[in-house]
């Protein structure tokens, strides 16, 4: 049953990754409150790691647009503006892809733009990671 239950908050991780909505900041509060054999720390790396992998793969999705698809043809010019901010900063937005909402789209940028994929991924992972710690504090001091 605890291996559901770690394999339960990937997956859960990673479809809130995606452009589906989901809730893994809850599962992950859940299991913390609930304690199993699964260390904090396990449990953070597995939700970092789906999510991180549910980025890529909006990321990815990015990526596959941007060969049909360029910046300019499809995008109103407010839009192309919040692309420029991407283009401005780079790898760099994307320790914001925790963000709700706004963190899949930065994805999605991400890949349009072919921002490069190790430090995309780096950039990712911290965020990612570094959200799940903060959950884990806030939940730790309740």
């Amino acid at each position: 049953m605890e291996n559901l239950s770690l394999s339960g908050l990937f997956i859960s991780a990673f479809i809130s990754s995606t452009l589906a909505p989901g809730g893994s900041e809850a599962v992950l509060a859940y299991f913390v409150l609930h304690p199993t054999h699964w260390s904090v720390a396990q449990l953070i790396a597995t939700a970092t790691v789906g999510n991180t992998l549910g980025a890529l793969t909006t990321w990815l999705l990015g990526r596959i647009a941007a060969k049909k698809y360029p910046v300019e043809a499809i995008l109103s010019l407010k839009k192309q503006q919040a692309i420029g901010w991407v283009k401005k900063w780079g790898c760099w937005v994307l320790l914001f892809s925790w963000l709700p909402i706004i963190g899949d789209g930065l994805c999605f940028a991400g890949g349009w733009l072919k921002l490069p994929l190790l430090r995309a991924v780096m950039a990712i992972l911290l965020g990612k990671a570094a959200r799940y710690w903060v959950v884990v504090l806030l939940v730790s001091l309740n």
